[in-house]
Protein backbone atom coordinates (compact mmCIF):
# COMPACT_ATOMS: atom_id res chain seq x y z
CA UNK A 1 0.00 0.00 0.00
CA UNK A 2 2.87 2.38 0.76
CA UNK A 3 4.11 2.25 -2.83
CA UNK A 4 0.67 3.06 -4.19
CA UNK A 5 0.13 5.86 -1.69
CA UNK A 6 3.51 7.43 -2.40
CA UNK A 7 3.02 7.21 -6.18
CA UNK A 8 -0.45 8.72 -5.93
CA UNK A 9 0.64 11.60 -3.71
CA UNK A 10 3.71 12.34 -5.83
CA UNK A 11 1.56 12.47 -8.96
CA UNK A 12 -0.92 14.87 -7.32
CA UNK A 13 2.00 17.11 -6.31
CA UNK A 14 3.49 16.98 -9.82
CA UNK A 15 6.65 15.26 -8.59
CA UNK A 16 8.59 13.01 -10.91
CA UNK A 17 10.08 10.44 -8.55
CA UNK A 18 10.76 6.74 -8.84
CA UNK A 19 8.88 4.65 -6.30
CA UNK A 20 9.14 0.90 -5.87
CA UNK A 21 8.50 -1.61 -3.12
CA UNK A 22 10.02 -4.94 -2.24
CA UNK A 23 9.80 -7.57 0.44
CA UNK A 24 12.75 -8.86 2.40
CA UNK A 25 11.78 -12.48 1.73
CA UNK A 26 10.78 -14.24 -1.46
CA UNK A 27 7.39 -15.53 -0.28
CA UNK A 28 5.26 -13.43 -2.64
CA UNK A 29 7.52 -12.65 -5.60
CA UNK A 30 5.40 -12.07 -8.69
CA UNK A 31 2.13 -12.02 -6.76
CA UNK A 32 -0.42 -9.22 -6.57
CA UNK A 33 -1.06 -7.49 -3.24
CA UNK A 34 -3.48 -9.04 -0.76
CA UNK A 35 -7.05 -8.55 -2.00
CA UNK A 36 -7.89 -6.72 1.25
CA UNK A 37 -5.04 -4.26 0.61
CA UNK A 38 -6.27 -3.70 -2.96
CA UNK A 39 -9.81 -3.12 -1.71
CA UNK A 40 -8.72 -0.74 1.04
CA UNK A 41 -6.46 1.29 -1.21
CA UNK A 42 -9.22 1.56 -3.81
CA UNK A 43 -11.58 2.92 -1.11
CA UNK A 44 -9.11 5.78 -0.69
CA UNK A 45 -8.66 6.32 -4.44
CA UNK A 46 -5.36 4.47 -4.83
CA UNK A 47 -5.05 1.61 -7.32
CA UNK A 48 -2.45 -1.00 -6.38
CA UNK A 49 -3.96 -3.89 -8.32
CA UNK A 50 -1.20 -3.83 -10.95
CA UNK A 51 1.68 -4.09 -8.45
CA UNK A 52 3.61 -7.33 -8.11
CA UNK A 53 5.86 -8.52 -5.32
CA UNK A 54 9.61 -8.61 -5.66
CA UNK A 55 12.47 -9.20 -3.25
CA UNK A 56 14.75 -6.42 -2.06
CA UNK A 57 18.31 -6.76 -3.34
CA UNK A 58 21.66 -5.07 -2.94
CA UNK A 59 21.31 -3.04 -6.17
CA UNK A 60 18.35 -1.20 -4.61
CA UNK A 61 20.89 0.78 -2.58
CA UNK A 62 22.21 2.18 -5.86
CA UNK A 63 18.79 2.91 -7.36
CA UNK A 64 17.15 4.71 -4.44
CA UNK A 65 18.02 7.64 -2.19
CA UNK A 66 15.58 6.53 0.52
CA UNK A 67 14.73 3.01 1.62
CA UNK A 68 11.76 2.92 3.95
CA UNK A 69 10.95 -0.28 5.79
CA UNK A 70 7.80 -1.25 7.63
CA UNK A 71 9.25 -2.72 10.81
CA UNK A 72 12.37 -3.54 12.76
CA UNK A 73 12.66 -7.03 11.31
CA UNK A 74 12.58 -5.64 7.76
CA UNK A 75 15.14 -3.04 8.77
CA UNK A 76 17.48 -5.70 10.13
CA UNK A 77 17.11 -7.78 6.96
CA UNK A 78 17.80 -4.82 4.67
CA UNK A 79 20.75 -3.65 6.75
CA UNK A 80 22.33 -7.11 6.41
CA UNK A 81 22.61 -6.37 2.68
CA UNK A 82 24.15 -2.92 3.20
CA UNK A 83 27.65 -2.72 1.76
CA UNK A 84 28.77 0.42 3.55
CA UNK A 85 27.67 3.28 5.80
CA UNK A 86 26.16 5.19 2.87
CA UNK A 87 23.80 2.26 2.25
CA UNK A 88 22.97 2.03 5.96
CA UNK A 89 22.01 5.71 6.23
CA UNK A 90 19.35 5.29 3.52
CA UNK A 91 17.34 2.79 5.60
CA UNK A 92 14.63 4.19 7.88
CA UNK A 93 11.41 3.00 9.43
CA UNK A 94 8.56 4.63 7.48
CA UNK A 95 6.68 5.60 10.63
CA UNK A 96 9.70 7.62 11.75
CA UNK A 97 8.30 10.23 9.37
CA UNK A 98 5.40 10.99 11.68
CA UNK A 99 4.99 11.50 15.39
CA UNK A 100 1.24 11.01 15.17
CA UNK A 101 1.43 7.34 16.12
CA UNK A 102 2.98 5.74 19.18
CA UNK A 103 4.21 2.90 16.97
CA UNK A 104 7.38 2.85 14.92
CA UNK A 105 6.62 -0.55 13.36
CA UNK A 106 3.74 -0.68 10.89
CA UNK A 107 1.40 -3.39 12.20
CA UNK A 108 0.91 -6.37 9.89
CA UNK A 109 -2.81 -6.45 9.03
CA UNK A 110 -2.58 -9.91 7.43
CA UNK A 111 -4.23 -11.81 10.30
CA UNK A 112 -6.86 -9.21 11.13
CA UNK A 113 -9.99 -8.05 9.40
CA UNK A 114 -10.55 -5.27 6.89
CA UNK A 115 -10.32 -2.65 9.64
CA UNK A 116 -6.64 -3.51 10.13
CA UNK A 117 -5.94 -2.65 6.52
CA UNK A 118 -7.75 0.67 6.89
CA UNK A 119 -5.73 1.49 10.02
CA UNK A 120 -2.46 0.64 8.27
CA UNK A 121 -3.46 2.61 5.16
CA UNK A 122 -4.07 5.69 7.29
CA UNK A 123 -0.67 5.33 8.98
CA UNK A 124 1.11 4.92 5.66
CA UNK A 125 -0.82 7.80 4.14
CA UNK A 126 0.26 10.16 6.91
CA UNK A 127 3.93 9.11 6.77
CA UNK A 128 4.10 9.29 2.95
CA UNK A 129 2.43 12.69 2.98
CA UNK A 130 4.96 13.98 5.47
CA UNK A 131 7.83 12.68 3.38
CA UNK A 132 6.65 14.44 0.23
CA UNK A 133 5.35 17.71 1.62
CA UNK A 134 7.50 18.55 4.60
CA UNK A 135 10.91 17.39 3.37
CA UNK A 136 11.36 15.61 6.67
CA UNK A 137 14.99 15.60 7.79
CA UNK A 138 15.77 12.00 8.55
Amino acid sequence: MAEGILRSKAKKLGLNIEVDSAGTADFHVGEAPDTRAIKTAKQFGVDISNLRGRQFNESDFDKFDFIFVMDGSNKDNVLKLARNEKDRTKVKLLLELTSEFDLKDVPDPWFGGDEGFVEVFEMLDKACGNFLTQEVKI
